[in-house]
């Protein structure tokens, strides 16, 4: 097979990616990518359960709890939406190094907080760097994994979520039990700092995207990646000349939302609906279960790490079932399904807590987790891959921004409603948020395209 040419268009790069087999190249990708994943994840999780132990320290009325979780997702919103917009200036393997070292460095200043007002102000900073986490990591890794294994790929990146979140609830259940409360969930939160620094060292091997080079000019640089990455290489340098050609100005954040918006509309929509859909679902019932259901049941807040870390197993399997769907079943099925179930499975864990018992509520919020987990493991990957290469950060960063929008709402909606009207009534709004991811893919199954197996330039509109 002759080699490509500096001057080969993006479809040529596009393809000889798109059809190498899995090497270990792949497999390093996907490492280093799931474990900032995971990083993600602990971070989320830990306040769902120390939640209870900061209401008490410092007398923290329900309303109040919740706002941390609202000011943290706020927090993702504008790291998603402004790095997003970064990462398609200025490459994605910058944003993987610099997001890290902003949450890292504001994971421990909130270990350290004397109290409620300073806690939520670190946090918000904190978020930031975890929401620039979804726009890059979701960009890169469809761009340097082949066609075929694209969606498995990803999905099992976003599995990684679970882990996290199995490791948050473990290391709760260790400082809040040998240590006095006080100081056990500030170690919970520093431990992150160090999870932070490891994940650093994993992405150190990480070559920037051969397509997102290409679509600056910098032709050479895009072959030079290519070749390495066909050659199975773990050390990525650069040709000397590496001047950008024939490439399009730099364009600024609101020319990036507005061709988006005027030129991508169905596609923007569909991101960002799917997005705000399992995001008011996920984050709502993660709030919502320390302040008003574990307490009902009578699971104290030192039982409620083992909740959920027992709860997480389902994430797990969820997580697992989706990762192979996506390629084998497609897309469009793979995620209409799972957001229907999640739905039911809402209505479900909302009988288990009118009847009171923790052991029905328990083996709902397993399924529940299976399902609300898949829902979002299958979505990720399919509204990624539909923005072409030059918006595609931006893109996926709205989408999340958008999605933080309910996710942020959520917890204080379901409060309030559980407080002025009933349980059942809050576990039908968060069936109904999945409900709608379901009702926003109909149309894409009629006119969208299938994902399954396509290269990222025909979806995205990059192959003219």
């Amino acid at each position: 097979m002759a080699p490509a040419t500096p001057t080969a268009p993006a479809a040529s790069i596009g393809e000889r990616l798109d059809r190498l087999s899995w090497t270990r190249f792949h497999t390093r990708v996907t490492l280093a990518l799931g474990v900032g994943w995971l990083l993600d994840a602990f971070e989320v999780n830990i306040i769902g359960n120390v939640l209870g132990v900061l209401k008490r320290l410092w007398r923290l009325t329900d309303f109040q709890a919740s706002a941390l979780v609202a000011v943290w997702l706020i927090g993702i919103m504008a790291g998603a939406l402004g790095f997003g917009y970064l990462a398609d200036r200025f490459g994605r393997r910058k944003l993987f190094l610099l997001t890290l070292l902003l949450y890292s460095a504001f994971t421990v200043i909130s270990a350290f907080s004397p109290g409620y007002f300073f806690f939520m102000v670190f946090r918000f900073l904190t978020a930031i760097g975890v929401g620039a986490e979804y726009s890059a990591v979701n960009a890169a890794i469809g761009e340097l994994i082949p066609a075929h294994y694209r969606g498995r790929a990803n999905a099992i990146v976003m599995n990684f979520w679970p882990l996290g979140a199995i490791l948050a609830a473990g290391l709760s259940l260790l400082f809040l039990n040998l240590l006095p409360a006080a100081v056990g969930w500030r170690l919970a939160f520093g431990l992150g700092a160090v999870i932070a620094l490891f994940t650093v060292w994993a992405r150190r091997i990480l070559p920037e995207s051969p397509r997102w080079l290409l679509g600056r000019g910098r032709r050479a640089e895009a072959l030079a990646v290519t070749q390495q990455i066909e050659a199975g290489t773990s050390q990525f340098g650069l040709p000397a000349e590496s001047e950008p050609t024939a490439a399009e100005p730099a364009q600024g954040f609101f020319h990036q939302l507005g061709v988006l918006l005027c030129e991508h509309p169905a596609r923007l929509a569909l991101g960002s609906l799917l997005d705000f859909s399992e995001a008011a679902g996920y984050y709502g019932i993660f709030a919502f279960l320390p302040l008003i259901v574990l307490p009902r049941v009578n699971i104290s807040e030192a039982q409620a790490p083992w909740f959920f870390l027992i709860g997480n197993v389902g994430a797990a399997g969820g997580g697992a079932l989706a990762a192979p769907m996506l390629d084998k079943a497609g897309r469009k099925v793979t995620v209409t399904a799972f957001y229907l179930v999640a739905a039911l499975s809402m209505l479900a864990m909302g009988w288990a807590t009118l009847s009171g018992r923790a052991s029905w509520v328990m083996a709902a919020f397993i399924g529940v987790n299976f399902c609300a987990t898949g829902s979002w493991v299958s979505a990720y990957p399919t509204f990624s891959e539909i923005f072409p290469t030059a918006l595609r950060s931006t893109g996926i960063g709205f989408s999340v921004a958008f999605g933080r929008i309910g996710a942020a709402l959520a917890p204080l909606l379901l409060v309030a409603l559980a407080m002025q009207t009933s349980v059942m009534v809050s576990f039908a709004v968060l069936a109904g948020f999945y409900a709608l991811g379901a009702a926003v893919m109909v149309p894409w199954i009629l006119w969208g395209p299938e994902g399954r197996g396509q290269t990222l330039e025909v979806l995205g509109g990059d192959a003219r």
